[in-house]
């Protein structure tokens, strides 16, 4: 019998010195007697950048805000019938924002160093790889969340105006979820498609920045689709503002917008069954933008796609 994947989540924590150099943090493990990046496995109710801040804070006492995903490492470890069970670890970019490491028990050390220092430090050749991965491009990228809007009732039972159709029970939960999700990166803006689904989809988002919802009718199927390049035009520009932009969109508008800002940019998407860039309802895309001062705009450089904001059931993560 095969033992399930065991999630877990974890982060490159960086901050910038006075000098404006980068340095990162690197703990050590008593337990392992080895130097990591901070990361540990998903709690119940959890999704993937939920846990990473939570690890990081747990294990480093340093609140973060998380950026760009810097890939999934896999890797089998021991298990108590004397087998081994496959661990996937997510790792993020994460910028402190405060805190004070304290001894805990699971790191009993903590040093700031350069990644190049840092990598003379790991124990591990998979930390050094995503902290390769994480050195590749500036830490001070902009974070979009591209979400679907969350499940409504079904159209042909409802009677009145398509755009006031609202969300069912089973959306409300996903809306939740993206509350919930959306805290990891520290968003300061949201925008929606003029449809009462969508708005619903990130109230709560937008709700605890106690700040208001910008409809964006460009990014409605009907909006979009009478002026693709308008609508993409209107997506860059609202990246080009900076911060943490979290958009709410449709179906039939987020597939292409990502898939055509990965063609011109050159980004290798994940792709549903079929080859077809996914976007199901309450999902969300996490888009990370270079930023540039020329005529196209900020540059996309990393897309990773949350096929739900919800957390995975007990049983798929070990």
């Amino acid at each position: 019998m095969s033992h399930p994947e065991i999630h877990a989540s974890g982060a490159v924590l960086w901050r910038r010195r006075e000098t404006g150099d980068v340095e990162v943090a690197v703990v050590h493990r008593p337990r392992y007697d080895d130097w990591s990046l901070p990361k540990g496995k998903l709690d119940d109710g959890e999704t993937v950048p939920t846990a990473a801040v939570r690890e990081v804070k747990e294990e480093t006492g340093f609140d973060a805000v998380l950026g760009r995903h810097l890939g999934a490492v896999r890797y089998e470890v021991p298990a108590k019938d004397g087998k081994t069970a496959p661990k996937v670890v997510d790792y993020f970019s994460a910028e402190a924002r405060g805190g004070e490491f304290e001894l805990n028990e699971e790191v009993d050390a903590l040093r700031w160093l350069s990644p190049e220092q840092a990598e003379t430090v790991l124990t591990r050749a998979t930390d050094i790889d995503v902290l390769r991965t994480f050195g590749t491009l500036p830490p001070e990228l902009t974070t979009l969340l591209l979400v679907r809007h969350a499940k409504a009732g079904k159209r042909d039972e409802w009677r009145g105006d398509d755009d006031l159709r609202p969300l069912s029970d089973a959306g409300l939960r996903q809306a939740a979820g993206v509350r919930e999700l959306a805290k990891a990166f520290g968003p300061d803006l949201v925008y929606s498609a003029p449809r009462l689904r969508c708005v619903q989809t990130v109230q709560g988002v937008a709700d605890d920045l106690g700040t208001e919802i910008e409809h964006e009718p460009l990014l409605s199927e009907e909006g979009y689709w009478q002026d693709p390049s308008a609508g993409l035009a209107r997506l860059l520009l609202i990246v080009g503002k900076g911060g943490v932009p979290v958009v709410s969109s449709q179906g039939g508008v987020i597939p292409d917008v990502v898939a055509a800002l990965a063609d011109r940019d050159g980004v290798t998407l994940p792709t549903a069954h079929g080859g077809s860039v996914a976007s199901k309802k309450g999902s969300v895309w996490l888009l990370s933008f270079l930023p540039a001062s020329g005529p196209d705009g900020a540059r996309l450089v990393a897309a990773t796609y949350f096929p739900s904001a919800l957390p995975a059931p007990k049983s798929a993560r070990g």
